[in-house]
């Protein structure tokens, strides 16, 4: 049994929060290596003088995530460890949907909602803050810094900030010199896969279903896409192996658009393939910081940051008119990213980077997204209710986060029909088929993707009583 010496503050709250950040440090120092068995959660909650419930939501967060395994009769160990000394590390080499980015017109003025994905709560936007902080970069950086051309990496104190914040509330591994500061997740993951395709151009698989939005630009790399099916525990990671892909691009914190998490096994199945292949995880986290039903799972590139790049950026967060995103990258491939933005677009402008680090620094950036984790909940809530009432055949899938439903529609109703019937009383919304491969379109039950976080909750329901009667019209009279 191993000794755990665990310290917590109850001066700070967040026990459990406190419990899973200590064990992922000892498994990640070693100090806890691959194997060793846990104290019960009854034994650890008295040691520690909480209560059993604290030490079991650790326990599940950690399960979750891949850093502990149960086993009935055995109890509760560390994980084997998917980052092995010896094992290969990403090398250069590694690489009939839409063609075309979809077009995304304005909705009519008789619009009653627009429900389409994609769109966080613009009028949520912080711009008090937002204000103090350019105010500040403005008044006090100094001129170079400010406004001499940037580091192509990005403004070293975004960096800094951006480092340690994804390793306080993603678990990422990362320093400095591992981020590099991108126009959002698709110039990130653009740059990414042109680095790839330059160096090899193997196949690049992608998750099925996906967002329809990365196709064609993906495409635009000269990549070669390789459709892996998704199901109800994330990307199928034995589907994946038996193709000649080296790099995968996944949404494991919340598949897009199915809203699953990548299980435990599943996650573990990656990092393996990652380990033996020598290939390269492209971890998109595009909404992780929205997750409602308990703490998101920790990334994958905390797991094994030398086998994956982790992208993100404020667009679901803050506003995606800002264009910050970031890369969390292995060393070569950070090098192949400051390279290529060096001889392409010398990088971003600095003054809003710097804005962005001030608010990450203090503790703006976390109240805002505390309050919009309550408002997005709570219409998402309203949303699933709504749903039930007056779609009662329809099944919502995925987990509580993000700002997109994925809503299977009652047998027989056909997803075409319903788009068009809704568009036609007032009610925007996009169907599900486009986001899977050709193969699987015919066979995937017709659903409805439906986007909740920019409109107002009493707006969701008056859509969805428009739904409701064209999906179940009422017989006349």
């Amino acid at each position: 049994m191993a000794e755990l010496h665990l310290e917590i503050d109850r001066g700070r709250g967040g026990l459990s929060a406190q419990i899973v950040a200590a064990l992922r440090d000892a498994v990640r120092s070693g100090r806890l290596p691959a194997g060793a068995r846990l104290p019960s959660t009854r034994d650890l909650a008295a040691d520690l003088a909480v209560s059993r419930g604290v030490v079991v939501t650790a326990y599940e967060q950690l399960r979750a995530e891949g850093t502990l395994l149960s086993r009935r009769g055995d109890g509760t160990r560390v994980a084997p460890s998917p980052s092995l000394p010896g094992a290969p590390a990403p090398t250069a080499d590694l690489a009939a949907w839409p063609t075309a980015p979809p077009a995304r017109p304005d909705p009519p003025s008789s619009t009653v909602a627009d429900l389409r994905p994609g769109q966080p709560d613009l009028s949520a936007f912080p711009r008090g803050a937002w204000l103090g902080a350019l105010r500040g970069v403005l008044r006090e950086a100094p001129h170079g810094e400010l406004l001499a051309y940037p580091d192509p990496a990005g403004a070293r104190a975004l960096r800094v900030a951006l480092a340690g914040y994804l390793g306080r509330v993603r678990a990422a591994v990362a320093g400095p010199d591992d981020v590099t500061v991108v126009n959002g997740v698709a110039h990130g993951l653009s740059a990414v896969v042109t680095q790839l395709v330059r160096h090899g151009n193997v196949p690049l698989a992608v998750e099925d279903p996906t967002s329809e939005r990365q196709l064609p630009l993906l495409r635009a790399t000269g990549a070669e896409l390789i459709p892996v099916p998704v199901d109800g525990e994330g990307l199928d990671v034995a589907a994946l192996a038996a193709t000649p892909a080296r790099a995968v691009l996944v949404t494991p914190a919340h598949q897009y658009p199915t809203g699953v998490v990548l299980s435990p096994a599943r996650r573990a199945a990656l990092l393996a393939w990652a380990r033996d292949t020598g290939g390269i995880v492209l971890e998109d986290d595009y909404d992780a910081e929205f997750r409602y039903d308990r703490e998101p799972v920790g990334c994958l590139q905390g797991m094994a940051p030398g086998h994956v790049v982790l992208l993100g950026s404020v667009s679901k967060a803050l506003a995606p008119g800002l264009r910050l995103g970031w890369t969390v990258a292995p060393p070569p491939v950070a090098a192949a990213l400051r390279e290529h933005r060096a001889r392409t677009d010398l990088g971003g402008a600095t003054p809003d980077q710097l804005a962005f680090a001030r608010l990450l620094e203090g503790d703006a950036h976390d109240r805002h997204l505390r309050v919009l984790r309550r408002r997005y909940r709570a219409r998402r809530d309203a949303l699933v209710a709504v749903l039930a009432e007056h779609l009662p055949g329809a099944r919502v899938h995925g987990v509580s986060a993000g700002l997109h439903l994925y809503v299977e529609l009652p047998p027989g109703r056909a997803e075409a029909d319903v788009v068009a019937g809704a568009a036609a009383r007032g009610v925007v919304v996009s169907g599900a088929a486009e986001l899977w491969s050709p193969g699987r379109a015919a066979s995937a039950p017709a659903a409805l993707v439906l986007g909740y976080g920019g409109v107002p909750t009493s707006a969701l329901m008056n859509a969805v009583e428009i739904l409701g009667r064209v999906v179940t019209p009422r017989a006349p009279g």
